[in-house]
């Protein structure tokens, strides 16, 4: 998977170290992320239920969620190790989204809502 097309110079890197909280689930919409180093795992629910959706590495993305349909965070993202993410703000990103074609931005609305549906079926 290539990274996406953000100019690593424009945005600050900012460092967690191992077991940071990065967002919490319920959190209001903030920056969206870009992993430079490290991995950070991202877990829904609390307790008993608390699960693990998937770990993002060097490349990846999150946080992006959202940002496309300006809700709460769906889920806890949290350092595994020491990680150093580009902060992506969320001025940066929106004007990013706004720039793709509409079909692009129509689907990417769609597949944040199934996916927050899909996580509220699974609750």
């Amino acid at each position: 998977m290539s990274p996406p097309a953000f100019e690593p110079k424009a945005f600050p890197p900012r460092r967690f170290e191992e077991g940071a909280f990065i967002f919490r689930e319920g959190d209001p919409p903030g920056c969206a992320y870009v992993v430079q180093t490290g991995k950070v795992e991202i877990f829904r629910g609390q307790g008993a239920s608390r699960r693990l959706l998937g770990a993002v590495k060097p490349g990846g993305i999150f946080g992006e969620m959202a940002l496309i349909d300006n809700s709460p965070r769906m889920a806890d993202a949290i350092a595994a190790e020491t990680t150093v993410c580009l902060v992506i703000p969320p001025a940066a990103f929106r004007e990013k989204l706004e720039k793709a074609d509409p079909f692009i931005r129509a689907l990417l609305r769609i597949l944040v809502k199934n996916t927050r549906s899909m996580a509220e079926v699974m609750d």
